[in-house]
């Protein structure tokens, strides 16, 4: 082959490379995307409980709302212990917790004010059932010591005769009578007498 054919055959073999580079073209580079966290962010997001959105910042969510504190309920006041249980009779007296009753002049009979009095007595009574009570009687210094004892024992069993008709036992009252030995007020006047003609009641025993 000569110089000539030579360059001729060098010169064909370049068209037909170059005519089929023309036909098919080298494909064109793709751009890269831009990272959105998928091998780091998405994988603490996974890991912390946070998520992550393409264009947007992770967010925290809010912490759960604690539930408010139970308002403390104020103590109620102790109940007040019975002033009357377990003590001597002497104790009980001191503390008065039987009224007494008052009558007229030279008379046992009660009046309204004196069954009421009765009536009160009554409801303490039945609430304690192991008290013994001595109801005295008593008059004032006017008349003799005889006519006195007898009309202090009347006004006492007055006063019995009534509580028991409220339902009280028999076994739970007791009389004695004083006549004017002890006034309750050693006054020589209406307003003594007044006050030292009287039923009164006193717990003599505690069961």
């Amino acid at each position: 082959m000569t110089r000539t054919h030579l360059s001729i055959a060098l010169f064909t073999v370049a068209l037909a490379w170059g005519a089929g580079c023309a036909g098919n073209p080298p494909p064109a580079s793709t751009p890269a995307k831009p990272s959105t966290g998928a091998g780091s962010g998405q994988g603490s997001a996974a890991g912390s409980g946070t998520t992550s959105t393409p264009g947007s910042a992770s967010t925290v969510p809010p912490p759960p709302a604690l539930e408010p504190p139970i308002a403390a309920v104020p103590n109620e006041p102790p109940i007040a212990a019975d002033p009357y249980t377990g003590q001597p009779p002497d104790v009980i007296n001191k503390l008065s917790p039987l009224k007494p009753v008052f009558f007229a002049y030279d008379s046992d009979q009660l009046d309204d004010a004196a069954r009421q009095a009765l009536t009160d007595d009554a409801q303490v009574l039945k609430k304690y059932p192991s008290w013994v009570v001595t109801i005295e009687g008593h008059s004032d210094e006017r008349g003799t010591a005889e006519y006195n004892l007898a009309l202090g024992e009347r006004r006492a069993l007055s006063a019995r005769s009534f509580l028991l008709s409220l339902g009280l036992p028999a076994a739970q009252l007791r009389t004695v009578s004083y006549g004017k030995e002890f006034p309750f007020d050693p006054g020589h006047n209406e307003d003594a007498w007044t006050k030292n003609r009287r039923a009164h009641l006193v717990v003599t025993a505690n069961k």
